[in-house]
């Protein structure tokens, strides 16, 4: 009877211990866990390091750590400085009336009378859902100003951020396979079980990343270019945007340059509208019709349509980290799933 008393009341107390232990690391989580996502995307080049290399985990880590800052970390720095830049002065020329949100709806209505038809019909004044488009414009300007201009502010906490996020990467890189096994031998899952999830976590964590990372950049980097290249304001920040937005697998980017087409072809502007497009639904489409299910839905083995509700549902609660923590709990949801099922049957079977 005491003993049994002695082992809830620890169990209790290893349960309050880890809840607040927790909750002093919760201004920590995000960088906890991009330095986990970042020591598992670069695990196959640290063991290919040690092959190379020998047994020197030390030089290994710091290798290994000094490649990721040299072709993500650096890169995003830069990129994030001249978004910053982009969207600052973007917002200017809205607020001094070089850009007029008003004008431009206008153009629209003009171009596309039909529209306009269309709302009287089903009792929809269209002034009034101008003066919102309107105000929702100019109030997300402001909100993109306010942001960037935060994140200049911010800078110092970003780089202290940074800073715990790679020191905490280099040990996860170097003592990664001892941690592993210690999470296994504390967990009472069965080590087969804890075996299956790690690999799981391992597989969608590294194919998240990685493939909504290439198909962000592929998607940006190609609005960004045809922005440039048929002179719409600001390609640098419509690029990072559509990059953003294509993180939402299916309509993304086309939440950018669809309007950006039909407010050319307003314009008067007929050939750049058409070549915008077309170039937005044959190639920045084909970029994530085609990348996307091979470097995403193939590696996690998930359908695309979880894909789709479990990115969406990510974003939606996590923010930018739930493009890998949405796909990453559905893929762990079906793997437990898939577990219970299968020893639930052989249960079955055996009695």
């Amino acid at each position: 009877m005491r003993e049994q008393l002695e082992r809830r009341s620890f169990l209790t107390l290893l349960a309050a211990v880890t809840i607040a232990f927790g909750f002093i690391l919760e201004p920590f989580w995000s960088a906890i866990f991009w330095a986990c996502a970042v020591a598992v995307i670069f695990s196959p080049l640290q063991s290919f390091l040690a092959q190379k290399i020998g047994d020197r985990p030390n030089l290994i880590a710091l290798i290994t750590l000094t490649i990721c800052m040299l072709i993500v970390v650096i890169p995003v720095i830069f990129l994030s400085m001249a978004f910053v830049q982009e969207g600052i002065q973007l917002y200017q020329r809205i607020d001094s009336g070089e850009i007029d949100p008003k004008q431009m709806l206008l153009q629209l209505r003009d171009a596309f009378p039909v529209v306009d038809k269309l709302l009287v019909e089903f009792g929809i004044n269209p002034n009034d859902i101008r003066e919102q488009v309107t105000s929702a414009i100019q109030a997300a300007s402001k909100f993109l100003a306010k942001e960037t201009l935060a994140i200049g502010q911010n800078t110092f906490s970003f780089f202290i951020s940074l800073a715990l996020m790679m020191y905490l990467t280099f040990f996860l890189l170097r003592d990664g396979a001892t941690l592993k096994e210690l999470l296994i031998k504390a967990l009472p899952l069965g080590d087969e079980r804890e075996h299956a999830l790690f690999q799981k976590f391992v597989e969608v964590t590294r194919a998240t990343v990685k493939g909504n990372l290439v198909v962000a950049i592929v998607q940006g980097a190609l609005g960004g270019i045809i922005f440039w290249i048929l002179d719409i304001p600001a390609p640098l920040l419509w690029g990072v945007i559509m990059a953003f937005l294509s993180l939402i697998p299916a309509v993304g980017a086309a939440l950018v340059w669809f309007p950006a087409g039909l407010y050319l072809y307003a314009t008067g502007a007929w050939v750049s509208a058409t070549v915008l497009m077309a170039y937005g639904a044959i190639i920045i489409g084909l970029a994530d019709n085609v990348l996307r299910p091979i470097l995403v839905g193939r590696d996690t083995k998930l359908p695309d349509y979880v894909v789709l509700f479990s990115t969406i549902g990510g974003i939606s609660l996590f923010g930018i980290n739930g493009f890998v923590i949405g796909p990453l709990v559905a893929a762990l949801f079906m793997a437990m799933w898939q577990i219970f099922m299968t020893d639930f049957n052989q249960n079955t079977t055996d009695n």
